[in-house]
């Protein structure tokens, strides 16, 4: 279940958004103040934040520039062009005046997940059993987690990318240059051979096949 942070000195209005978000079948936290909405983010992470800007003591604007890696709608009364530009070049994921409308905003919290899923999932590469993800470049086999090389990471990544095709030995040492230096010819086929290694032992199945003369592919 996803939760939302609203960011809302408005007791009235929070609650008419938090009870909104609660049918819709969110979890929602409550913040007042910046300074309490900061103390909160150095606690936990949420997965969307509804942020007014005019708040006691620490302001909105003050606290969008410290809010990392989560997706922020301003909701504010303040109608002016230029605050909203200032605030969507500042961070902000989207911008909604007071007064709303409750399904209008329950959309752009919908637009916003869609979009996060999307990245998500353009960033899973999976192929029989495997799977890495390249936002936190971690490899899983199984559900077990492999602890590989950059050399390693780079070539299983290439041929995840081709999983129905040979990938050779020149187009292999020309892509993976983009994430490892240190991978040559003539040491391309010990690198391909630890990387294997460590697939078999995950599961005891041959992932990479070696098509002679040409180069490698996913079985």
């Amino acid at each position: 279940m996803r939760n939302i942070l609203v960011i809302d000195d408005d007791i009235h209005i929070g609650n008419l958004i938090e009870e909104a978000l609660r049918r819709e079948g969110y979890r929602v936290s409550r913040a007042y103040s910046g300074t309490e909405a900061l103390l909160f983010l150095s606690q936990a992470k949420p997965d969307l934040i509804l942020l007014d800007l005019m708040l006691p003591g620490l302001s909105g604007e003050a606290v969008l520039p410290r809010i990392k890696g989560i997706p922020v709608i301003v909701i504010s009364a303040k109608v002016d062009v230029e605050d909203k530009v200032q605030m969507l070049f500042g961070g902000a994921a989207d911008y909604i005046t007071k007064p709303f409308q409750i399904r209008e905003l329950l959309a752009r919290i919908a637009v916003q997940f869609r979009s996060v899923d999307s990245a998500s999932s353009a960033s899973l590469l999976e192929h029989d059993g495997l799977r890495l993800d390249t936002l936190t470049r971690t490899v899983t086999l199984g559900g077990e987690e492999l602890k590989l090389t950059r050399t390693e990471y780079a070539i299983l990544k290439l041929l995840l990318q081709n999983p129905n095709q040979v990938v050779t030995k020149s187009l292999l040492l020309d892509r993976i240059s983009e994430d490892t230096p240190d991978c040559t010819e003539s040491s391309l086929k010990m690198h391909i051979s630890n990387l294997r290694k460590k697939l078999r032992e995950a599961d005891g199945k041959d992932h990479i096949e070696a098509v002679w003369g040409i180069g490698f592919r996913l079985r």
